[in-house]
């Protein structure tokens, strides 16, 4: 290399290192992670935002300082089972709760592959390759979620029935469990909301005749295929999130409906009216159609699975949710996004239409320079 081309490159170095240091960006794009990635979970503490999501063979945490940039975060993978377990497999939606003094990861697994014989498959209406899917716990002891050393504690109890997505739900100094569920043991389909009882982050105090289903896929946007009244198969309700207006102190349950490979997938809302979690009655479900959906101007599809943060100074609420650009990919073709929500008058929530920005980042995030 001669003089000039090496004075030209030197310069060229310093001065795209002096942008990255100093020009501080303020506006982001989504996706917010450039690898394949569904069923995102984030949670705010003590300056970090920690995210777990769908790896399918053990669970990764990430922590980053940054909502709208986790291509650098930093990764840990806390649990990886051994083969032959009835959680060895299949580990879809983690994710991490801070409840009586500990870490809890809730996760949804199967034993191999849950590839059922004949014997089983044929119990059910359907075909019921999920027919194995449960619900377990690993805890992490100590204040911070990140030097924790994270161990299995328990299977859930679901009756050894069909669970996924499970998730806890706090009211009132009470905990319980919500997921999705099949009203019997070999129903394959529909999936509906069900809630039991906890006496701790690891226990199920409910017996089966206590448990109660809160939501049916009934509405066209509910069903699989879209709108064939005929045909239950995979129509679903499942990824249930607690969501609480921070003024109001109203209480949600986001889930996902449809099916989650196509882009029909979507959100549905649930509000808690009642003073009773396991009273059917207390909740009032948003019939009028998906409360955050498609946008097929912007190329956005199969929406869904969210979970819900507030900006680095809690002045802001996001929300975190999966995707596709190419719904003819299906499950593979899931990448992980946010944007920020507010409030109707109402206090109900008012997503937005999904896209990909440029968007301004949360407020009072800093940290993420480049060009």
């Amino acid at each position: 290399m001669g003089i000039l081309p090496f004075l030209l490159a030197s310069a060229s170095c310093i001065a795209s290192t002096f942008c990255q240091n100093n020009s501080v960006t303020t506006t982001f794009t989504n996706p917010i992670l450039d690898a394949v990635g569904a069923d995102p979970w984030v949670i705010r503490h003590d300056g970090y935002y920690y995210m777990t999501y769908t790896t399918n063979d053990d669970i990764t945490l990430l922590r980053s300082r940054l909502l709208t940039n986790w291509n650098d975060a930093e990764r840990r993978v806390i649990f990886k089972p051994p083969p032959g377990l009835n959680y060895s497999t299949d580990i879809w939606a983690p994710e991490l709760h801070h409840l009586s003094g500990n870490w809890y990861v809730i996760f949804t697994a199967d034993p191999r592959y849950d590839n059922p014989p004949p014997e089983v498959d044929m119990l059910c209406v359907f075909n019921c390759p999920a027919v194995h899917h449960r619900m377990f716990v690993l805890e992490g002891t100590g204040t911070d979620p990140w030097a924790a050393e994270y161990e299995y504690k328990a299977q859930l109890d679901t009756y050894d029935q069909f669970a996924i997505d499970g998730t806890y739900f706090q009211h009132d100094g009470n905990l319980y469990h919500t997921y999705s569920c099949w009203s019997e043991a070999y129903d394959a389909w529909p999936a509906n909301l069900c809630i039991t009882k906890m006496s701790n982050p690891w226990t199920v105090s409910s017996p089966l005749s206590e448990r109660q289903i809160i939501s049916v896929p009934t509405n066209p946007w509910e069903k699989t295929p879209y709108g064939r009244r005929v045909n239950h198969r995979l129509s679903t309700n499942e990824g249930p999130q607690q969501l609480t207006n921070p003024e109001t102190g109203q209480i949600f349950l986001i889930f996902s409906a449809g099916r989650s490979d196509n882009r029909n997938y979507c959100l549905g809302q649930l509000s808690l009216v009642g003073d009773d979690p396991m009273d059917p009655h207390s909740w009032k479900k948003h019939n009028d159609g998906c409360v955050f959906y498609q946008n097929a101007e912007e190329g956005v599809y199969g929406v869904g699975h969210a979970s819900f943060v507030q900006s680095p100074d809690g002045t802001e609420d996001w929300i975190v949710y999966h995707g596709m650009q190419d719904p003819a990919n299906g499950w593979a073709a899931r990448t992980i996004r946010a944007q920020r929500f507010s409030w109707n008058e109402d206090g109900t929530p008012n997503f937005p239409r999904p896209g990909y920005g440029p968007y301004h980042v949360p407020s009072g995030q800093v940290g993420d320079k480049s060009c």
